[in-house]
């Protein structure tokens, strides 16, 4: 069996999302999605989320394709794979080159895990959205 795992922060759920975790659950048998917490974010964009952790959860947790929801709590995918063990880890292209993705492939090829790039969808994200609602 296939275990994949992806995480985002999954702000104002859009058709980007959607993209994302459909592609995911097309390429493994159980997709255990990370949804990064309320502390993480602020940590790492530097602001809160528009929506609150326990109902970006539930907006995951909804959608067929998941298999399962678990809080993200470090950027560290390597932390998240030693508690869930996960055979192949999806992200969007965007990152892909990038020295924190480097470094998580190769600590991650180590132990036998796949990196999986999709295609970034392009004209949509939470940031963008959030842009929009202010102007």
């Amino acid at each position: 069996m296939i275990v994949g795992y992806t995480t985002g922060v999954f702000d104002m759920f859009h058709v980007g999302h959607l993209n994302l975790l459909r592609r995911a659950r097309e390429n493994c048998d159980r997709l255990v999605v990370g949804v990064s917490t309320d502390e993480v974010v602020r940590d790492y964009k530097h602001h809160d989320p528009i929506v609150p952790y326990d109902e970006r959860v539930a907006i995951v947790k909804a959608i067929r394709y998941v298999d399962e929801v678990v809080p993200q709590t470090t950027m560290d995918k390597f932390v998240a794979w030693e508690n869930l063990h996960f055979n192949r880890l999806f992200h969007g292209n965007d990152w892909k080159g990038s020295d924190m993705y480097n470094e998580i492939e190769a600590k991650l090829k180590a132990v036998g895990v796949e990196v999986v790039y999709f295609d970034y969808t392009k004209g949509t994200s939470s940031t963008l959205l959030a842009e929009r609602l202010r102007a």
